[in-house]
């Protein structure tokens, strides 16, 4: 499995996908009002994922920080590996 280059996520990608995920972490429920977003690829760009909007969602940091470069399968219901 080839690791995917990381390009830098325009910013009107990154307002879209804020607004898809109602500014909210998409692992622990948090609002970006509780805590700081960011955007995470749902399967990694080391494990082959895609810079595709649609690899894209929102963490809180604390959920990104957890998940690191790990695939997480609650995510899986898009994807297949």
């Amino acid at each position: 499995m080839s690791k995917t280059p990381r390009i830098p996520i325009p910013p009107e990608v990154r307002k879209y996908v804020f607004d898809r995920n109602n500014y909210q972490c998409q692992s622990c429920g948090k609002t970006f009002l509780e805590t700081q977003l960011t955007i995470d690829h749902i399967i990694p760009l080391a494990r082959g994922g895609s810079n595709d909007i649609s690899n894209l969602h929102t963490l809180c940091f604390t959920c990104n920080q957890i998940k690191s470069d790990k695939f997480d399968p609650r995510f899986n219901r898009h994807f297949n590996r």
